[in-house]
């Protein structure tokens, strides 16, 4: 408690002493930077509250940081190490690069709803795997899940409203993710290949029980296959008759040579050959 000024009177109650002692306490503390902002990112807003979300860096409970509505194109940098839920939704990110989440091991929550996403590059949520519970990517531009982005997330994800494009790619995919069961129905079609396929609004996991598409695929990679086996084959033949044809013309050549020497020649050359 600090000293108090000698000008106070001597007959103050002991309630107003501790009355006037706060006062001056709080009159001389300068203003502080609320814990909930320091190292907090720029145009986002850093709060806590308690419970057991607490982590290493983070005492005093549940580090959230919001960051909704800010015109972000981009990731912000040097996001607090104990962030636990962080919100980037109604932005206008374009992708995510794989080193955008490093450094944030206690991330359980990850909103990323109701931006422009086209691409997710590999690495860049798989390393929150081990902690990552809630990962948001509704309303998006996203057409297919790719395997080296989300590997190894076992997260509940929300992937409602985006323009999926049911094909072969995607339904190659699926099995490598680890991802909720629950949150794969949310994958609804808005265009397919073949474009044949009536799939605009029906639920990828449905369609991909009814019919194979790969199956188209694997007829052109079959034919393909086969026109090349045969462009070989009929390339190896083609040399062979060249080799036979050529190989008989020098035959015809020599014959025709030996056939030119004269006969005296001939016989002293069959004369010299029985000599020896």
């Amino acid at each position: 408690m600090p000293f108090l000024p000698v000008w106070l009177p001597g007959r103050l109650s002991v309630a107003q002493v501790l009355l006037a002692a706060l006062v001056l306490s709080s009159a001389g503390a300068g203003p502080k930077e609320p814990a909930s902002t320091i190292g907090c990112p720029e145009s986002c807003y850093c709060s806590t509250s308690p419970g057991g979300g607490a982590g290493v860096g983070a005492v005093g409970g549940d580090l959230a940081v919001r960051c909704s509505n800010q015109f972000l194109s981009a990731v912000p940098r040097n996001l607090p190490n104990a962030t636990r839920r962080l919100y980037l939704d109604y932005n206008q990110l374009v992708s995510v690069p794989a080193d955008a989440f490093l450094g944030l091991p206690l991330l359980a929550e990850l909103d990323l709803s109701h931006n422009q996403l086209t691409l997710l590059e590999p690495g860049s949520l798989s390393a929150l795997g081990p902690s990552l519970r809630s990962l948001d990517l509704s309303s998006n531009r996203l057409t297919t899940l790719d395997p080296e982005a989300l590997g190894g997330l076992a997260a509940k994800a929300n992937l409602t409203n985006n323009p999926w494009l049911c094909d072969c790619a995607l339904q190659e995919a699926m099995p490598k993710l680890d991802l909720d069961p629950a949150s794969l129905v949310d994958v609804v079609c808005a265009a397919a290949v073949p474009e044949e396929v009536d799939a605009k609004g029906k639920s990828f996991v449905l369609l991909a029980e009814e019919m194979d598409l790969c199956a188209g695929l694997k007829r052109t990679t079959d034919v393909a296959m086969f026109i090349t086996m045969f462009g070989w084959f009929a390339m190896v033949i083609s040399y062979l008759v060249y080799y036979v044809r050529a190989n008989q013309e020098d035959a015809r050549r020599h014959l025709a040579y030996l056939k030119s020497l004269p006969k005296g020649h001939g016989d002293e050359s069959s004369t010299v050959s029985t000599m020896v």
